[in-house]
């Protein structure tokens, strides 16, 4: 195996910088920022809030800021970001910062997309039914979105394989008609670069199934897959919620606590006889958005972190249906869910160091 054996793609949250809409639903100057400094200790040793360290309390409209980023992913070993692709029937949200990437041509970093198609709701307050802006589907759409895609393909630092831009899709399982919607941005992309799209499924609400049949190239193990985990979807108390808590030391029946290492290994699947790509949960703590409500997932450490990591790609190695070289972690950037490989002020680089770290190894293990 070469160096670049294997790819480590980070998946990357635009919402750090103002937008009307979020302006009108949250409050005025309302960015991800806002629930991470809102956030406090839940229980003795809960670490909150999580605050920036290296790129402090950024703005995502400012293109030094994008610079910092990529320089500091490119120094830890990241191959690329995927950015999440918010489109609701021909209306973007959330696009400037990839737009600015996309037209200025900085930073010179590999990039994809990630189209999270649900409906924009109320859900991390637990008001999933509240919907703020519907996700609807048509042929005509799926056509007008195929035509937009096809173009950002195009960019030199997109990421392919095979020559083949790869493009994902968070919930294929939503779409009603999905072989339309893969079949459509495959005669667009084409006829826009001459290959065919690598189109990769996230199983974030389907796990265990072979996405090839709806035209996709691969699945991706999507994480955290919280269904998994026993009443992470729940909020009414139980006495199994309290007595899993009282396990880790902490009285409380709304509280969801699991134990990181035994959450990830409990939501990662066998080898299947599918192509999959791997997924790396960098953390998980939504408190700060939900409260006492919240899902966390304690003794996440930079040191756990580089365990599980080292697993999945010694999973990947001796998998023998692997088509590609890829593998993603989540996330770059999702401080408001405990889960980030930006540095922080407790952890420092800790993350990005034990991320290189593996990375090195296996190019020296292959």
């Amino acid at each position: 195996m070469t160096e670049e054996s294997v790819r480590a793609i980070a998946f990357y949250l635009p919402q750090f910088h103002p937008i009307p809409e979020n302006d009108a639903w949250w409050g005025k100057g309302f960015t991800e920022w806002t629930n991470v400094t809102k956030a406090r200790p839940l229980f003795r040793r809960h670490y909150q809030p999580h605050l920036p360290a290296d790129l402090g309390f950024y703005d995502l409209r400012l293109p030094e800021t994008r610079e910092a980023q990529a320089e500091l992913a490119r120094e830890h070993g990241i191959s690329g970001f995927c950015y999440y692709h918010y489109w609701f029937h021909g209306r973007r949200l959330l696009e400037r910062p990839f737009q600015e990437v996309l037209e200025s041509g900085t930073p010179k970093f590999p990039f994809c997309l990630c189209w999270a198609n649900e409906p924009w709701t109320r859900r991390w307050l637990g008001e999933g039914q509240d919907v703020l802006i519907p996700q609807t589907y048509s042929r005509e759409d799926d056509e007008a979105h195929s035509e937009y895609l096809s173009s950002v393909f195009c960019d030199e630092r997109y990421i392919k394989v095979d020559n083949r831009p790869v493009f994902l899709l968070y919930r294929p399982d939503r779409h009603p008609d999905p072989i339309r919607f893969t079949t459509f941005l495959k005669n667009a992309t084409r006829q826009a670069t001459g290959h065919e799209p690598y189109l990769v499924a996230l199983d974030a609400g389907h796990p265990d199934e072979d996405d090839r049949k709806l035209g996709f190239d691969t699945t991706l193990h999507f994480e955290p897959q919280l269904g998994m985990l026993p009443g992470a979807v729940d909020d009414r108390p139980s006495i199994g919620r309290i007595a899993r808590n009282l396990k880790l030391g902490v009285l409380s029946s709304r509280i969801k606590l699991y134990e990181y290492i035994k959450a990830r290994r409990r939501m990662t699947p066998c080898l299947r006889d599918f192509p999959q790509i791997p997924c790396v949960l960098v953390g998980w703590d939504n408190s700060p958005r939900r409260g006492e409500f919240g899902s966390i997932c304690v003794g996440a450490d930079p040191t756990s972190f580089g365990r599980e990591l080292r697993r999945s790609l010694a999973d990947w190695k001796k998998s023998s249906v692997r088509q590609d070289n890829l593998i993603f972690i989540n996330a770059w950037n999702e401080w408001a869910e405990g889960n980030h490989l930006e540095p922080d002020q407790n952890w420092g680089r800790g993350y990005l160091k034990e991320l290189k770290s593996a990375l090195e190894d296996f190019k020296h293990d292959a």
